[in-house]
């Protein structure tokens, strides 16, 4: 089989994996023939889940958007990096970093770090997806912040990732 020719890298901290983060893994599957999702290991965050538990939470959510009906004809797989994102990009074989945009606060952190990859390589794209309406408003931060106080967050998060961040605030109180 021939490697696949539109490769593209969606990034992020997955801190929990969120409806909006999969809203976008499923439009972004329709524009590569590979998708490669990718928790970063962020040290300048203080992570609810170790990259190896993020990085299963999509591995199967995103089996979950390949196996469903109508599913785009696009590899979707997880790999967690901790590099300089170019270089990874690169060692992916990727031609596309893959977006989500929410607000226009997430525009300004994009615009630069868009001047800054081009500068790298100006062969890799940015490919924006504009969130769905329906999930503008979902962050993983406060997702988190809304579980840590014993609010729903059903509408946030699908099932799998509710049952582990239930399990994970349960253990820090219990470590205290």
């Amino acid at each position: 089989m021939p490697a696949p020719s539109r490769v593209g890298v969606y990034p992020g901290t997955f801190d929990p994996v969120t409806n909006g983060h999969l809203d976008i893994i499923r439009r972004g599957a329709k524009l590569v023939d590979r998708l490669v999702v990718s928790p970063a290991r962020n040290i300048g965050k203080s992570p609810m889940f170790s990259v190896d538990e993020r990085a299963a939470m999509v591995r199967a959510e995103a089996a979950a958007i390949a196996a469903a009906p109508g599913a785009p004809d696009c590899e979707i797989v997880v790999v967690p990096f901790d590099t300089l994102l170019m270089r990874f990009v690169e060692e992916q074989g990727a031609r596309f970093i893959v977006r989500g945009l929410r607000a226009v606060s997430d525009f300004e952190y994009e615009f630069q770090m868009v001047g800054m990859n081009r500068r790298m390589n100006q062969e890799v794209e940015t490919l924006f997806l504009m969130s769905s309406e329906n999930c503008q408003f979902i962050s993983s931060r406060l997702v988190k912040e809304i579980a840590r106080l014993g609010g729903a967050i059903h509408e946030f998060v699908p099932p799998r990732v509710e049952t582990r961040m239930r399990a994970a605030i349960a253990r820090e109180a219990a470590e205290g």
